[in-house]
């Protein structure tokens, strides 16, 4: 964003604010000398601006001068001198509201400031006015990622926010795990319009076992600005806010709109992307807005694996050896596709707002997202004693039966997720007679997945078994009050102003498992051994049936259906809150300000907390300010990580076997001695500097601590042993004869994270109409875990990942170059090292070197309101590293499925994009 749109002779001096609500402010501006008309410099104000302003005295009253939508964002301030008068402009609207007159002569002011409403619920402030570091993401900067997903625009723009592409790793595939400061991504609180937003139904089966928004269900079409506050924040927002905030703000514009189409491909020939996105402003009354935009977006799966071969089977060698299955498989090729799943997804936001009188406002946003994604399961191969394959059973005539008579080249199975997202979101604001800022709201908002299988099997229902599923639903709903109060007054004893925001929230969250289809779930005959009596006291076999021979296929079994949800796991969980929070900003002295925030919080579930944080800025010289903060935080389990369980097939040394994963508070884990989880605990400390070298250049560097008690993590593996097996038969889990090893969740571990984030940017103008912008980002994060809590169920490797998986820093710089109707950006990426274990048993190690990514886009102007881009992303093709040491181990997969790293390879895209 170009802060320097607004460019006049004279710098103006002075800003009074006096915010009406949480998210809104009014300021003073005073102009300077002459040098346009009020009407000719209101007209650019609005121009620039990006919306309307509503003209009162000394100006006609009700006129609307035209916006120019994307120059700035509607939290710009803008310091305008005005000969003799001031001018007071209310950003509480979608318009700027001109509250007394002015003369007819004026002059425009370079000085832009970015306001941002995060991370101070007592005041809106300027970007480096803030106590805590807050990055503002404009139009211009969220555009120029060439992502289309929220979460990759996210990843490129925040030197600290890592996105993983996670094949077969079940709702790890479909909303895939983020991170901000190297912690998970339900660490980090997601708002939408200051507006806590609701989790994703998708409960990470690995790991810290994440339940989080899903920020890929805002389209970005809908964003005005986004801010990111790269601080802990629990004792302002609440629960989750460990890592930071980020806060989408949705576009207000009244009129206007855009229409942008693209299409992309990998350039390995797969990956096909076709993006269709809307937006329009219309008005609302003669007062109001309504803005609506909307998305469709299908690509097609990629497939960035290699030929099957693993330390238990290897495609190649067994095609040398049987000739059947060499001609039912190309055993040089991938058998299964290990990529990104294909995707089908519609996506809208709709945001409004009726200003009633100048002070008092009512605004409604909801939304409304469906995907379908569809990915490939392991390959299923057809020998070596594979449980779904190359088990043989008895048939009800006494013949034997194997599955790989019905697939003798194996089989891939495909799973999908169907995701339906929606919310709504509706409040009244604004400010008494007495002063008193007041914003009154109630918020709705549900996650629903439903998992598909196809070309799969239940296996315990032996020939008969349907080969496409409805696996399971997982529903997340949450709905809360909100009543949120500013006051402005003067400190006692001094003439220093200070501003207070206060409030309560009353919170319900819920989490239901409900079952699939029966077959899916349904533990057929073929689940327990001699189904059909022949070995029976009594009971004559038939011919060929030795009951007399423990290794008869009588005695085989076969599982149920994996990954299901049964009735006996189905069932509701909910939890409510209630939070009362206080937050005071003050200036000591011209130099020195604090923030001090409280927050008292109480759930059904887990009893009470109480939070509190303390940040300061000292403005040392005019252009150096320090900045610092210090605060404790919370994260309590969410009902997702609750009551989430399911069973799925793992590769083990190569082998597929049945892993099952149950809630702290199961009857198998509470047999393994699981204890019920509880909240998490934080506490961070911060400090950094802001600098304004000169007019055209700033940089802030900012150092963190973040040192987390408690922290959830699951289990290794155990392995199942018949006590273990029966009660896993006890609490009704679905294909317990054949579930290999267990897992929960719980209070693993505690751990620090320490880093240093650096932000700076610089403009030069070269004449001509010719400027350039660059900006650089990075970001070091260090990972330690301090204390291992549940001593012999998590091992080596799990704690080495956790420590040296995920690159040590990362760097990018950006260059913006506009140069007549061309706009030429090419942004560069360096990642860090980073290692990774093989296994607990095969403790190797892996050293994965730095990688750079380049990425490109060159844009043209066609004409006003019309412009056509062409870019690549990972310009060069680059990739990370292979995946496995040594031979035979890869299952097909060449990439670390959870790298950070991407590994998708070159992409290029075309787009063209109309305003009006």
């Amino acid at each position: 964003m170009d802060r320097r749109l607004l460019q006049v002779s004279t710098i103006a001096a002075v800003i009074v604010a006096v915010p009406a609500a949480a998210t809104a402010q009014t300021r003073t501006y005073r102009f300077d000398q002459p040098s346009m008309s009020m009407d000719a410099a209101l007209t650019q104000l609005a121009e620039t601006a990006g919306r309307d302003i509503l003209f009162s005295a000394g100006a006609t009253a009700g006129r609307r001068a035209p916006a120019i939508r994307g120059q700035m964002t509607l939290d710009t301030a803008l310091v305008l001198a005005l000969a003799g008068a001031d001018l007071h402009a209310d950003l509480t609207g979608s318009a700027v509201v001109i509250e007394r007159g002015a003369p007819a002569a004026a002059s425009l002011a370079t000085v832009v400031e970015e306001v941002v409403v995060t991370g101070n619920r007592a005041r809106a402030r300027s970007v480096e006015d803030s106590p805590a570091p807050v990055d503002v993401l404009g139009r211009d900067d969220i555009g120029s990622t060439g992502f289309v997903d929220t979460t990759d625009v996210l990843r490129m723009l925040i030197p600290s926010f890592t996105v993983g592409r996670n094949p077969n790793s079940d709702a790890g595939t479909f909303v895939r795990p983020a991170s901000l400061r190297g912690l998970p991504g339900d660490k980090t609180l997601l708002l939408v319009n200051s507006k806590r937003r609701h989790r994703s139904a998708a409960v990470s089966a690995s790991g810290f076992g994440s339940q989080a928004a899903d920020s890929a269900t805002i389209p970005a079409s809908a964003i005005r600005t986004i801010e990111v506050l790269r601080d802990g924040a629990a004792a302002q927002y609440g629960s989750d806010a460990v890592a930071g905030v980020i806060n989408f703000l949705l576009k207000e514009d009244d009129h206007g709109g855009s229409l942008t189409a693209r299409v992309g491909q990998y350039y390995e020939g797969d990956g096909q992307d076709y993006f269709l996105a809307g937006n329009i402003g219309l008005p609302l009354t003669e007062n109001g807005f309504i803005n609506i935009s909307a998305e469709y977006n299908k690509a097609e799966q990629t497939s960035r694996g290699g030929p099957y071969c693993s330390a238990a089977f290897c495609a190649a060698d067994y095609a040398a050896e049987n000739p059947e299955y060499a001609a039912l498989v190309d055993p040089t090729q991938p058998l299964s596709m290990i990529g990104q799943p294909s995707l089908e997804a519609v996506r809208g936001f709709v945001n409004a707002g009726i200003d009633l009188d100048d002070d008092t406002r009512i605004y409604a946003f909801g939304n409304f997202s469906r995907s379908n994604s569809v990915a490939d399961a392991i390959y299923r191969y057809p020998t070596n004693d594979q449980t779904t394959l190359d088990v043989p059973v008895r048939l009800p005539d006494g013949s034997v039966f194997s599955f790989n008579e019905i697939f003798p080249g194996g089989f891939t199975p495909k799973y999908s997720a169907i995701i339906t997202d929606y919310s709504l979101v509706a409040g009244w604001r604004g400010r008494t007679v007495a002063g008193l800022g007041f914003d009154l709201s109630a918020r709705f908002g549900a996650d629903r997945m439903k998992y598909k299988t196809e070309n799969a099997l239940n296996p315990s229902l032996g020939p008969a078994s349907p080969r496409a599923f409805t696996r399971a639903n997982y529903v997340a709903e949450e709905w809360a009050l909100n009543a949120d109060f500013t006051r402005d007054f003067v400190l006692p004893l001094t003439d220093r102003s200070a501003n207070a925001a206060f409030g309560l929230e009353y919170r319900n969250e819920s989490f239901e498992p409900q079952p699939g289809q029966a077959s899916a779930y349904a533990a057929g005959p073929y689940a327990r051994s001699d189904p059909w009596g022949f070995c029976a006291e009594g009971a004559t076999a038939p011919i060929g049936v030795d009951c007399a021979d423990p290794d008869d296929p009588v005695y085989n079994t076969l599982p149920a259906m994996t990954l299901t949800v049964s009735p006996a796991q189905a069932g509701r969980l909910d939890r409510r809150s209630l939070a009362a929070y206080s937050e005071l900003s003050f200036e000591v002295t011209e130099a020195l300000l604090f923030d001090a925030a409280l927050r008292y919080e109480d759930f059904s579930d887990f009893g009470d907390t109480l939070n509190g944080k303390l940040a300061a800025r000292y403005v040392v010289t005019q252009g150096l300010t320090l900045r610092g903060s210090i605060g404790t935080g919370f994260r309590a389990p969410t009902p997702g990580q609750q009551s989430f369980s399911n069973t799925q097939f793992n590769t083990v040394d190569g082998a597929i076997q049945v892993t099952g994963l149950f809630p702290a508070g199961s009857p198998v884990s509470r047999f393994l001695g699981a204890q019920p989880l509880k909240p998490e605990t934080a506490f961070n400390l911060s400090a950094g500097l802001v600098a304004r070298l000169g007019r055209d250049t700033s940089l802030s560097v900012d150092v963190y601590r973040i040192a987390i008690k408690d922290q959830y993590y699951r289990t290794s593996s155990i392995a199942v042993t018949p006590a273990i097996r029966q009660a896993m038969s006890d609490a009704g889990v679905v294909g317990a004869e054949s579930v290999s090893s267990v897992q929960f969740f719980q209070n693993a571990l505690d751990a620090t994270v320490t880093g240093v984030d650096v932000v700076a940017t610089h403009a030069l103008e070269w004449g001509g109409g010719q400027s350039t912008r660059f900006t650089f980002n990075a970001n070091a994060n260090r990972y330690e875990v301090d204390r291992v809590n549940i001593v012999g169920l998590l091992d080596r490797e799990e704690v080495f990942d956790f420590e040296n998986g995920l690159p040590a820093w990362r760097g990018a710089l950006q260059v913006e170059h506009e140069v007549g109707r061309w706009r030429l950006t090419a942004r560069g990426t360096l990642w860090g090292g980073y290692e990774n274990m093989f296994s607990a048993a095969d403790p190797r190690i892996q050293t994965f070197d730095p990688e750079f990514m380049m990425d490109v886009e060159a844009g043209y102007r066609i004409r006003e309101g019309l412009n056509l881009s062409i870019g690549a992303r990972n310009l060069f093709n680059a990739y990370p590293a292979l995946d496995r040491i040594g031979e035979g181990t890869a299952n097909g997969a060449l990439y670390r499925a959870d790298s950070v790293v991407d590994w998708q390879g070159g992409f290029w895209f075309v787009r063209l994009e109309a305003r009006f």
